[in-house]
């Protein structure tokens, strides 16, 4: 396939003003199947955690701090699909993949942002599990509604901040050509190959982030899940500690999920066959946990089902 560039003329220098997206497959049959796929995929994905939102803002029994940040990790889930997804879509109809430079800047910033804001929120989320199992007794004085809009704000400003850092350092790069991207959407492991600049600056930003906010968000999971088992331990009832584990499992799950599928797309090298598989890690990572997220957090979560059929049986008592 033929690249298409856009290239703007400087004296004898160049610069790329548009990408091209070789996308999952170059097969148009193989397209034509994968729309409609992930066409469902984002609508559930949009519905499922809209839906989560709402009946947690509608239903007093769900105002604690553990679905206050349930409700905003289903609103990352919702704009991290859609920075994706749509570009994605479209891009299954089309014979051209191409992104202009700064949306392709803009689409990567926020799905960083995003993604790092989540970090920050599971750990967060971890905390607050451990103070609940934990420090039961204080859990209502040390959790306090002006805390919890604390933390949330602060994950958002550290994602924010962090993918600016991100985007800048990168982005601000010299690319002169090829234009060719190696994925589905833009993500800069595979865009500052492409540089014709000397990329240390934004390698050195893209390691900082991920140890300040990645793998320091993991460690402050890994030390409250820590000190969490050793409160499960301590409880002499065999039902108790059960409770105390179940209402840690979501959590965990998606705690698994995310940072499972995360390390493997971006700790595996990048070659000819590792590229097939980082696509379809990419695929679980960006589009399908943020669908799972909901469900995860919902199956066998009793306050929500209550909360669900509280909310049908308001909606069938109305008069008509």
């Amino acid at each position: 396939m033929e690249a298409s560039r856009s290239m703007e003329q400087s004296g004898n220098h160049s610069s790329v003003t548009t990408f091209v997206l070789l996308g999952l497959s170059d097969e148009k049959e193989l397209q034509l199947i994968l729309f409609p796929i992930f066409l469902g995929i984002y609508i559930v994905t949009f519905v499922w955690n809209l839906d989560l939102i709402l009946l947690i803002r509608m239903d007093f029994h769900l105002h604690t701090p553990m679905y206050f940040f349930l409700s905003f990790l289903s609103f990352i889930d919702i704009c991290y699909s859609s920075s994706i997804s749509p570009k994605m879509l479209s891009d299954f109809l089309k014979s051209e993949k191409t992104i202009p430079f700064i949306a392709c800047a803009t689409q990567y910033f926020v799905g960083a942002w995003m993604a790092l804001t989540e970090c920050c929120l599971l750990a967060t989320m971890a905390y607050d599990r451990y103070v609940a199992i934990g420090r039961p007794l204080q859990y209502s004085a040390i959790m306090a509604p002006g805390l919890c809009r604390k933390m949330v704000a602060g994950a958002y400003m550290s994602g924010f901040l962090s993918s600016l850092f991100e985007a800048v350092s990168c982005f601000h790069l010299y690319y002169c050509g090829p234009n060719i991207i190696q994925h589905f959407f833009c993500d800069v492991p595979q865009i500052i190959t492409l540089s014709c600049s000397d990329p240390f600056i934004c390698q050195t930003s893209l390691l900082l982030v991920a140890i300040f906010v990645g793998f320091g968000s993991l460690l402050v999971i890994v030390l409250s899940y820590g000190f969490i088992a050793a409160s499960i331990l301590k409880i002499s009832s065999g039902r108790g500690s059960a409770k105390a584990f179940n209402t840690c499992a979501a959590h965990l799950a998606s705690v698994t999920l995310f940072y499972g599928t995360a390390l493997s797309v971006y700790m595996c090298p990048t070659s000819g066959h590792s590229m097939k598989q980082n696509k379809v890690l990419s695929v679980f990572y960006a589009l399908i946990i943020p669908m799972l997220n909901p469900l995860i957090y919902s199956l066998r979560n009793k306050e929500i089902k209550s909360a669900f059929k509280r909310l049908i049986k308001k909606a069938t008592s109305l008069p008509q």
